[in-house]
């Protein structure tokens, strides 16, 4: 039984070798420092800003409808056509008497000419009410893209705190693990004394053995627990390699009352992002209208025509020209759009509608299980008081030989159970506070980040 239990320190002894770093320490982070590396490393973050970026440019698409539009032109043709022969000659300054001395013919049968046109066109819209609505609905729908990336930052935000609970967490089920087998060994050094003295059963060592072999297991699937809760608060808060803890936020969270919460979450960044497409809808509806108005503008070109060479001017000339358009009749095509535009506005009114009694509700739900947490937590704690003070009595009895050694090995169980579920009852009650952050919209306010 010797040899058992110095097995069995060799065992724990390189148990705890493999806590150490191996090579380059992982870097720390607080709490409030994981989310703020977080919210400018995250990849689906970046990725998500640069998206915002991009819907930024088509207000500036939009803009350009209402912008100068320039063209230029360079074409060659050679032609034998009749209409086109001496209509290029008027604009190549190249039509003279000699060509009416030679009427008809010259005129029905001409020769082939070449010509090498340059054209310059510009048109500017003056009033176009259509433009002006893209323009609007370009910009409202912009704004919405910006306040779903402040809702994604928060998400970002909630799965940090998630991951680094869980670091937390596992770095405590790590203690206790060593604690029970601390308090393992032991029991397997008393039970040897006393089988060594003719007070106690073999049985006895082999059920202690069996109880420090069961501890050792679980305080290497601790380990790799906690390993892997670094690797992944790294990888979401952007780093190649994993991250630590630096400390842990309060057991105790302040908790406001749900009337507060109540009204915050109405504000939302993703309620705003919906209320702002409701309101784009009516901007589409009044776009898809704007289909029976004119668009009034202003035109012009100035062309260069040679019969020889490319870009060349032996004649010139331009025009200018103002315009109104109106389409006067499209299929239906402007019915049909202002109909769906107005379906399309209920729609969005409906989901709102919907959406903000479905945040209510999660309000509703996040604060009483962060009641439910708290309320865990205090009895937890009892529990754990209840069964170190059981497991200390059996403890006594066993060393007095009043009780067996499976007495001493359940009220152990029981303690370690109790300490666990104490870790994993804090850890949700940190977590559940977290969550009715997260459905109040003020996750980043909580932590100073905002």
């Amino acid at each position: 039984m010797v040899k058992q239990f110095l097995l069995s320190i060799a065992v724990f002894s390189l148990v705890m070798i493999s806590f150490l770093p191996l090579g380059e320490a992982d870097q720390q982070f607080s709490l409030t420092g994981a989310v703020r590396y977080a919210l400018e490393n995250n990849d689906e973050l970046r990725a998500a800003g640069f998206a915002l970026e991009a819907g930024y440019q088509d207000i500036g698409i939009a803009k350009s409808s209402l912008a100068p539009h320039v063209a230029f032109e360079e074409r060659a043709m050679r032609t034998n056509n009749p209409g086109y022969v001496l209509s290029l000659k008027l604009d190549q300054h190249q039509f003279s008497a000699q060509d009416l001395a030679g009427a008809p013919n010259t005129f029905n049968v001409p020769e082939a000419i070449n010509d090498f046109q340059s054209t310059f066109v510009f048109e500017q819209p003056l009033l176009s009410r259509k433009a002006d609505l893209g323009i609007a609905a370009a910009r409202q729908e912009s704004a919405a893209q910006a306040a779903d990336y402040r809702r994604k930052r928060q998400e970002i935000a909630l799965k940090v705190i998630q991951t680094f609970l869980s670091v937390q967490t596992d770095a405590r089920y790590i203690n206790a693990n060593q604690k029970t087998l601390e308090d393992a060994q032991e029991h397997l050094r008393v039970a040897t004394s006393r089988y060594k003295a003719g007070l106690g059963l073999y049985s006895d060592t082999l059920r202690a053995g069996t109880a420090v072999t069961d501890a050792e297991q679980r305080l290497v699937s601790a380990q790799k627990n906690y390993n892997v809760a670094k690797r992944q608060l790294g990888l979401i808060i952007g780093l190649e390699g994993s991250a630590d803890i630096l400390d842990a936020p309060p057991s105790s969270p302040s908790v406001k009352p749900i009337s507060y919460y109540n009204s915050v979450a109405l504000t939302r960044p993703d309620i705003a992002s919906l209320e702002l497409r409701h309101k784009n809808a009516q901007t589409s509806l009044e776009l898809a209208q704007a289909g029976y108005l004119p668009v009034l503008g202003i035109g012009g070109s100035y062309q260069l025509n040679d019969r020889n060479r490319i870009f060349g001017s032996e004649g010139e000339s331009w025009q200018v020209m103002a315009f109104l358009r109106w389409s006067v009749f499209d299929g239906d095509k402007t019915g049909s759009e202002i109909r769906k535009a107005k379906l399309k506005q209920r729609e969005a009114g409906e989901y709102l509608s919907g959406m903000k009694k479905s945040v209510l509700f999660k309000v509703f739900d996040a604060y009483l299980s962060v009641d439910e947490a708290a309320k865990n937590v205090e009895l937890a704690r009892a529990s754990v008081t209840s069964a170190e003070e059981g497991k200390r009595l059996i403890e006594m009895r066993y060393n007095a030989s009043l009780s067996p050694i499976v007495d001493l090995l359940d009220a152990q169980s029981n303690l370690d159970n109790a300490r666990a579920n104490l870790v994993a009852r804090e850890n949700a009650y940190q977590l559940a506070v977290a969550v009715l952050d997260f459905e109040s919209g003020i996750i980043l306010k909580s932590l100073a980040i905002e």
